[in-house]
């Protein structure tokens, strides 16, 4: 009996991952542009090169999931049914198969070869950071970021969450910033990261960049936007009590309008310099709603 409800909990574990395999597909329209979606399952559009490499990966491995849990599912229907002790009433005294020792070993060891060689090609893809068109440099503070330009004028200025009272129509919950990270499409970003106070980790899941942000030390990650639009992310590090308050938005433009747009920003923000004791304000209001 045991065997069976064993068996039937296998069955019902492929059936669930083949479904959101299903669901989550490229057709699937569940994973949004820029932002999660409601009842999300895949992942979040890709919007740069990195993240489709990874979008690609992670299907790759949905495949060779379902494809091992299958035969295991095989493997435990044909063992309930062929030797249990009704059916096969005398056990066999077999120890030793060579060719399923051999099968058992060589086949693992390709399966990982398969994973391994493109998961190697994507790290090196992320870890190396092409000719940049454009740095900027993240800073992470409790709780809040602060973003400079050091190529375009070295301003800096924070963003801080909108609260809940003061978003504006297609502003998202808890993602909306004050002051955007601006970027122009089609061009590669740096993105050099550190930590003011603790350890912070800048992530825009639709360009497929994740990294620490650690007081002291500067880590660089990049993407190519291919389109325009309004991309978010979160710290995705444990930082402190309102860790859940630290949203990140870039906005990606025209090369026209991001010329426009620094012009305009090397105003706005060279009379007031950023300050790591930059006002909670935004935090205080949602954690109050």
């Amino acid at each position: 009996m045991t065997g069976v409800l064993r068996v039937l909990c296998v069955a019902l574990a492929a059936v669930t991952m083949i479904g959101i395999g299903g669901l989550a597909g490229p057709d699937a329209a569940l994973a949004g542009l820029g932002q999660p979606s409601p009842w999300q399952l895949g992942m979040q559009e890709a919007a740069a090169p990195v993240m489709k490499d990874v979008v690609w990966f992670h299907d790759l491995l949905l495949w060779i999931i379902t494809a091992i849990v299958a035969l295991v599912l095989v493997l435990l229907v044909v063992v309930t049914l062929r030797f249990n002790a009704k059916a096969n009433p005398t056990p066999s005294r077999t120890t030793h198969n060579t060719l399923i020792e051999v099968l058992w070993t060589v086949v693992p060891v390709i399966i990982l070869v398969v994973i391994a060689v493109p998961s190697f090609r994507i790290m090196f893809v992320q870890l190396n950071t092409p000719q940049a068109d454009v740095t900027v440099k993240a800073t992470g503070k409790q709780w809040f970021w602060s973003y400079a330009y050091p190529d375009q004028g070295k301003f800096e200025f924070d963003s801080l969450m909108v609260p809940e009272g003061e978003l504006k129509p297609g502003q998202p919950r808890l993602l909306a910033v004050d002051n955007e990270m601006v970027v122009p499409v089609g061009k590669v970003v740096r993105v050099q990261v550190t930590g003011a106070d603790v350890i912070h980790a800048f992530a825009v899941p639709s360009f497929g960049i994740k990294i620490d942000a650690v007081p002291g030390r500067l880590n660089e990650t990049w993407f190519k936007a291919e389109r325009e639009g309004v991309y978010y992310g979160q710290c995705s590090e444990l930082c402190g009590k309102d860790h859940a308050f630290m949203p990140i938005a870039v906005r990606v433009v025209s090369e026209q309008a991001f010329t426009a747009w620094v012009e305009d920003a090397k105003k706005k923000y060279a009379a007031v310099p950023p300050s790591a004791d930059a006002p909670q304000l935004a935090v205080a209001q949602a954690v109050a709603d």
